[in-house]
């Protein structure tokens, strides 16, 4: 199956980044990919936290989650949008939702991002709890590709990453690919993005899609970008270092079950 990890740099405008990506979902579906990955935030990234707000939808009707049917259907792609602000049960706070649309334009997978980020080094200073409402409960989907096998796809979300035991719950329920949209910012994402990635493919032996923001966004704030594709061994597929894009890479289910056959780890487990 052939997976687009779409790379975005987004402003603090809604319209530029659904043109945006629908240009980058364009260029994925004429490349032949089954499914694209859109990055964390790619419907917004505003000059402050409290923008998303403005834009917030219910789940199941609005703009954005009209544009994402529209393009899947147009494309007849699998798409995963990275994440859009759902409305919360708290009016000051809205879900970091990644939703994922199937060829027919439905939404079949919601995730809402569990772990929030915090982080302050005196120069730079983030708290996601200021305005995210945190989710509660991993999420996977099967997704049959016309190789004729049927993906188990892992969602996650950025700051995820972090947090191993997400991932090893999927590997016990059976997920092959872990998605990790994201938007990580420059300086987290220099010292950890590419080992964390490869760390949870080789522990789990899974392959791992990852789309992220990736440039100089209009607020000044500057993401790592470095979307990527690596295999259940930790080896990169495909990779692109800034600016807007689109990686892509065929995963191999043979080559999968050779590598899980070869070094049969999750069997192994003790604790």
């Amino acid at each position: 199956m052939k997976v687009a990890a779409i790379q975005m740099v987004s402003t603090g405008v809604l319209a530029e980044n659904l043109a945006q990506a629908g240009v980058l979902l364009a260029q994925a579906a004429q490349a032949g990919a089954e499914l694209a990955v859109l990055p964390e935030y790619f419907c917004l990234i505003g000059q402050h936290d409290s923008d998303k707000l403005a834009i917030q939808e219910d789940f199941g009707s609005g703009p954005m989650q009209d544009f994402l049917a529209n393009a899947a259907r147009t494309h007849g792609l699998w798409i995963v949008a990275g994440t859009l602000p759902l409305r919360a049960t708290q009016k000051d706070r809205v879900f970091n939702s990644s939703l994922t649309f199937n060829p027919q334009g439905q939404c079949v997978a919601r995730y809402d991002k569990i772990h929030l980020f915090r982080f302050d080094n005196g120069t730079e200073r983030y708290d996601e709890s200021r305005v995210l409402e945190r989710g509660g409960t991993p999420t996977h989907f099967a997704l049959p590709s016309k190789d004729g096998h049927t993906w188990n796809v892992g969602m996650s979300v950025c700051y995820d990453l972090r947090f191993p035991e997400l991932y090893r719950g999927y590997a016990q329920a059976g997920v092959d690919l872990i998605l990790v949209p994201s938007a990580f910012t420059h300086t987290t994402g220099q010292a950890h993005w590419e080992v964390l990635l490869r760390a949870r493919a080789i522990e789990n032996l899974s392959f791992v899609a990852a789309a992220a923001q990736g440039g100089v966004h209009p607020n000044g704030r500057h993401t790592w970008g470095q979307s990527i594709l690596i295999d259940p061994w930790g080896q990169v597929l495909g990779q692109q270092a800034q600016e807007a894009g689109v990686v892509l890479a065929d995963l191999d289910a043979s080559a999968l079950a050779q590598r899980r056959s070869q070094l049969p780890a999750l069997q192994h487990r003790i604790l």
